[in-house]
């Protein structure tokens, strides 16, 4: 029989390696989020973590709705969870292994961020360590007017959105590393983010003008 030229031995098949970019191609990435949104059975049920409400947001009874105040709430006492100045709160869960998926209510609030950050977020004073989306402990989709952008460590990305989402939904894969953003209504993804995360997780958000609320 004629033996084919430059085919391996099956003892050989660890000379066969994959082009890791090749697996990062926007391409492969669109096809797995929407592979991951088509098989999402529900949604998280996120709360805020009252402790961490900063004093220019009210907190709704069920822990679901932020609403932004111009004026600093005197009620609230302070702690070491609290953010005390940037109007930014946290979830009472975090999320370490599995895949996860909640959806914001955005529709009424044209300042807002919402995205995922370490529990070793600084709390404190208003630089950029307790910003979100501004130091490396927080990785947020932010809405400013008619711009929105992704950011995280100081790096902000535009992104070109058709229209303002009504709702935002998050879907957070830590066994993929991957971080992603879309609008539940149409399963349009926004924007995806693969990163190595360095511990547990928490939702986080910040609104600074009128309300957002977590839909469950």
């Amino acid at each position: 029989t004629e033996e084919a030229e430059g085919i391996l031995d099956p003892k050989e098949s660890e000379k066969l390696n994959f082009n890791e970019k090749c697996t990062r191609s926007p391409l492969l990435t669109q096809l797995w989020a929407t592979a991951i949104l088509g098989s999402l059975s529900g949604t998280e049920d996120v709360r805020m973590d009252e402790r961490t409400v900063s004093p220019f947001l009210q907190l709704s009874d069920d822990r679901r709705t932020l609403t932004f105040s111009s004026k600093k709430s005197k009620a609230c006492a302070d702690g070491p969870e609290r953010f005390d100045h940037w109007p930014n709160a946290l979830a009472d869960t975090s999320f370490q292994a599995g895949l996860h998926a909640w959806t914001v209510n955005v529709q009424n609030s044209c300042a807002y961020k919402v995205g995922v950050a370490l529990g070793q977020l600084p709390r404190k004073g208003s630089g950029s360590d307790s910003r979100l989306g501004c130091n490396a402990f927080s990785w947020v989709f932010s809405r400013y007017g008619q711009e929105f952008r992704f950011s995280h460590d100081g790096q902000h990305e535009p992104l070109a959105l058709l229209r303002c989402p009504a709702q935002l939904g998050v879907l957070l894969d830590l066994q993929a590393q991957e971080l992603l953003f879309y609008e539940p209504a149409s399963g349009t993804v926004l924007h995806i983010h693969h990163a190595s995360f360095p511990g547990p997780l928490f939702p986080v958000f910040a609104v600074a003008d009128q309300t957002i609320s977590i839909v469950h």
